[in-house]
């Protein structure tokens, strides 16, 4: 029996950050069918539905837009470009806080309301403060598009809240200096260390008491009440379709019909269908996201055969597996296994 570790599987980043990475492609001139070639995501399901996605599904796009760019370093440009409305009540709870000490707070508290990938602690002593993530769940090649990401994030909600641009900031990234090394510093502002143990931002101690020219007492309030429900929410695992892939995710192979997975929640097959239509979605669209998903990791992260896998996922024949998964990702299962991450 092989180990499903499905972390990189589970849902975990809001689907707004890839709606944005798609529009600055669009901005850059490419067209959908370049854009989503090979990722199993597709422009109108990812407008249309409200589900978090998983790491692996997000790492294929981001693989996409650095291989149509040919800019490594894109998770800088994204990030830059990215409005605080875009963070939802997260943002709107930074934008209204009092000083840059609360955001920093409020940003370390709730970030699982977007990314749930990573922790974030505070913390800060006499002469200085840190916000230091930790990763829940290995980045592995996309590690350096996603701190790049947050670092231009931060910056970005900084620059909108304070008097002037706060570059008295030092950031350590838990990567290896790339040839583009350069890059981060001339768009940051401020030194960067290479090859960290982890991702931090420190900053001196007067620096945190810089106040925010946006603050909103109420706003914040009413912000900061939204995150916690939010949070609560996504705690006890998230929508009805979220929480149902995440039983076909757990599932070890076994399937259940849309009437078991009905009583497994309590409610009829047709208040199931009513649900998961208001979140649109359908169960035989999830249960095939989950299969796709399953496929992808088996065959780029174990040494299991094709017919093993097939078998595994509840099919019988493999040359209708084949034949399926041709469709979900345009490549053959073998031609995905050497092709390492199945960059499409």
């Amino acid at each position: 029996m092989v180990a499903t570790d499905t972390g990189r599987l589970r849902p975990a980043i809001h689907p707004v950050y890839p709606r944005l990475m798609c529009a600055y492609l669009h901005e850059r001139g490419f067209e959908n069918d370049a854009i989503f070639r090979g990722t199993r995501l597709q422009w109108e399901q990812l407008l249309g539905e409200h589900r978090y996605l998983s790491l692996e599904q997000v790492s294929r796009l981001e693989r996409r837009a650095v291989a149509l760019t040919g800019t490594p370093w894109l998770g800088l440009e994204i990030g830059a470009a990215t409005s605080v409305s875009a963070h939802g009540p997260l943002g709107y709870a930074v934008i209204s806080a009092p000083d840059l000490r609360a955001v920093l707070k409020v940003v370390a508290r709730f970030v699982a309301v977007r990314f749930q990938l990573v922790e974030l602690s505070f913390e800060e002593d006499e002469r200085e403060g840190r916000l230091t993530l930790h990763e829940k769940v290995d980045l592995g090649d996309m590690r350096e598009f996603n701190a790049g990401s947050i670092l231009a994030t931060y910056f970005q909600l900084v620059d909108t809240v304070t008097s002037r641009r706060l570059r008295d900031a030092h950031i350590q990234v838990p990567f290896e200096a790339p040839p583009w090394a350069d890059q981060y510093e001339q768009r940051l502002g401020c030194p960067v260390t290479f090859g960290a143990d982890h991702l931090a931002i420190t900053l001196p101690k007067p620096v945190l008491d810089t106040p925010c020219l946006t603050a909103d007492p109420g706003l914040h309030r009413t912000a900061l009440r939204d995150c916690e429900h939010q949070l609560k929410q996504l705690q006890s695992g998230g929508p009805l379709s979220q929480r149902i892939g995440i039983e076909l995710l757990d599932g070890d192979g076994q399937y259940p019909t849309l009437e078991d997975m009905a009583a497994r929640f309590a409610m009829s097959p047709r208040t199931l269908i009513r649900k998961l239509k208001s979140e649109g979605t359908r169960y035989q669209e999830l249960l095939d996201d989950v299969r796709g998903e399953l496929a992808a990791w088996y065959l780029l992260e174990t040494d299991l055969p094709v017919e093993r896998i097939a078998e595994r996922l509840g099919y019988q024949d493999p040359s209708n597996f084949s034949r399926t998964f041709q469709r979900w990702f345009g490549v053959t299962p073998r031609a995905m296994r050497q092709s390492p991450r199945g960059r499409g």
